[in-house]
């Protein structure tokens, strides 16, 4: 969350001219940004399991899903009125929940079956695209030949690896008994001080781009 939170501020920075235009999409900041993405697929599949391995609690994850998909709405909407030409149309959002509806079936899968699958999914856009997949409706996917202008934009292919990597990490991990070390250490005071932003992970990702975005805003009105 704070790593993610360090690269909107940056964002924003470059937005209002406090640092170099292209800083955020400059190779070491594109790596960053698609680290931080990748930590978020990977946490989202681990608790997918950690949630509903074995038995499916299907009322709560449709409420969850309900919730991811229209935060997802939100802020296509909000892209597309501030940012036109770049908006966000499957962001990391629209990518958790298509991973976690796909995931909700796979998830009685072996670990190296999971682990298969992530391997796959990783190295296919690499070996194959082909210009079928520019269409609009298609670019979700991820095989395009041209990647399109957006702000975010995490396609199925390769970005359901990491999710599918979560689920395998924690279905390794509750059979050899690490969950249940994790979990006593998360009872302490600070462990669970410092998991406050992971229990509310999503509202924190709602709001804190806004805050940020105000705060540079209102940096550049007082400096002008």
């Amino acid at each position: 969350m704070l790593c993610m939170a360090i690269y909107h501020f940056t964002f924003d920075l470059e937005l209002f001219g406090f640092v170099e235009s292209g800083t955020v999409f400059s190779q070491p900041w594109r790596g960053f940004a698609m680290g931080i993405a990748a930590s978020f697929l990977f946490l989202a599949g681990v608790s997918l399991v950690l949630a509903h391995d074995p038995i499916a609690r299907m009322r709560p994850f449709l409420r969850r899903l309900a919730i991811i998909m229209g935060c997802a709405l939100v802020i296509t909407i909000a892209t597309l009125v501030v940012f036109p030409a770049a908006f966000i149309f499957f962001g990391i959002l629209h990518s958790i929940a298509l991973a976690s509806v796909i995931g909700l079936a796979l998830r009685r899968l072996p670990v190296v079956v999971l682990l298969g699958m992530g391997l796959f999914v990783l190295i296919l856009p690499n070996v194959f695209r082909a210009p079928l997949f520019d269409q609009p409706a298609l670019l979700w996917l991820g095989l395009q030949t041209r990647n399109p202008v957006s702000n975010d934009f995490v396609p199925f292919f390769p970005w359901f690896a990491p999710f599918l990597f979560g689920m395998a990490a924690a279905k390794w991990a509750a059979g050899a008994g690490v969950l249940a070390r994790v979990a006593q250490i998360a009872q302490g005071k600070w462990a669970k001080a410092l998991g406050w932003p992971g229990r509310h992970s999503l509202a924190v990702y709602m709001i804190h781009q806004p805050v940020l975005l105000g705060l540079v805003w209102g940096a550049s009105v007082l400096l002008a």
